[in-house]
């Protein structure tokens, strides 16, 4: 098990060590508190990588026409769209988000897009996903992991919502394959990430809190054993970038 402690169910919040509930309520105010600059933020962290991540883990679902998918902790919505492009008009895609400013700005860009009948906007927690046990063929969640604040309760979950031979696709930071560019890539998180966020979105502390969750997030192989002990088969990962992002991907048997 990964994201919880023996300190009395406390959980990590980037370094810090909270409740749950104090957890989910603090990540709901930072991205309330990021929202309009999310994307941009995105972007300019990532140098772009981050689209072309999210390609590859939507590629690697293997989705077909007419599928059922669900984008949990789905933010702006960019996996949803590329599910949507690869089930079709035939097929369905719900967002599934806890932060109403998040699912706003996925509905006012897909209604630019000319998307809104195919998308599904659900507020809701990916630990208490209110679907019904086998409703979709497929569920990705990209860069929401580490945002949950019961890690284990969620991919529990969200088996359920999986049909037998369906698939989970995690998509989220991890840990660098080469290790002597760890150094680097700390002073990246802990420096560079915090004031990126002041000049652009005004909240330093909020990707202070985003390089230390990345720091703290378990390696591939733990949540590899997460996802066994929820009950997900056939798990396989693949590095990103050298490891700096992860996809990995799991089937309800």
């Amino acid at each position: 098990m990964i994201m919880t402690n023996p300190d009395n169910g406390r959980v990590s919040f980037g370094f810090r060590r909270v409740g749950k509930d104090e957890k989910r309520e603090r990540i709901d105010r930072l991205f309330s508190s990021v929202s309009r600059r999310y994307d941009l933020m995105n972007d300019l962290m990532s140098f772009g990588l981050h689209r072309f991540w999210k390609r590859f883990a939507v590629a690697s679902a293997g989705l077909r026409p007419g599928e059922r998918v669900l984008d949990a902790a789905g933010g702006s919505g960019d996996a949803a769209r590329l599910c949507l492009g690869r089930v079709g008009a035939r097929g369905s895609v719900v967002l599934l988000d806890t932060n109403r400013e998040m699912i706003e700005i996925a509905r006012n860009r897909d209604i630019d897009c000319g998307l809104p009948s195919h998308i599904h906007y659900v507020q809701g927690s990916a630990e208490r996903p209110p679907f019904r046990e086998r409703s979709f063929d497929c569920v990705i969640m990209a860069f929401g992991l580490r945002n949950v604040a019961d890690a284990e309760a969620a991919s529990c979950q969200l088996l359920k919502c999986i049909r037998w031979g369906g698939r989970l696709i995690v998509l989220e930071f991890s840990r660098l394959a080469l290790r002597l560019a760890e150094p680097i890539y700390r002073r990246y998180c802990l420096d560079y990430l915090p004031w990126l966020g002041d000049k652009i979105t005004g909240n330093a502390d909020a990707y202070r809190y985003l390089g230390e969750s990345i720091l703290v997030h378990p390696s591939q192989e733990r949540v590899k054993k997460m996802l066994a002990g929820a009950g997900f088969g056939r798990i396989e990962y693949f590095n990103l970038a050298g490891g700096i992002a992860a996809v990995h991907r799991a089937y309800r048997l």
